[in-house]
């Protein structure tokens, strides 16, 4: 085997395979990214439930004191936790 035979092999099987290590490296690179973004949607999304489970809580919270605490009182803790109308001062229906 000649010296520029021996060279046209390596060549041959260096650029292909450098090529394709460079292929793969952008691949793992661009899906690393994917899951990136998609882990902050995710926690994003978990912080929303987090607050709005709050709110249902603190809502239930008062819907309970209000059944359980009965009596004449109840239609007056109702009407005060509506709020007013901007405008002609109507009571929320």
């Amino acid at each position: 085997m000649e010296p520029p035979e021996f060279m046209l092999i390596v060549i041959c099987i260096t650029v292909p395979a450098l090529l394709l290590f460079y292929i793969l490296k952008r691949a793992f690179a661009l899906r690393e990214r994917r899951l990136d973004i998609e882990a902050l949607n995710a926690a994003e999304k978990a912080a929303q439930y987090v607050a709005h489970s709050k709110d249902v809580e603190a809502r239930l919270a008062v819907v309970e004191k209000i059944v359980t605490d009965g009596g004449l009182e109840t239609a007056a803790q109702i009407e005060a936790l509506r709020t007013p109308r901007i405008g002609n001062g109507d009571k929320v229906q």
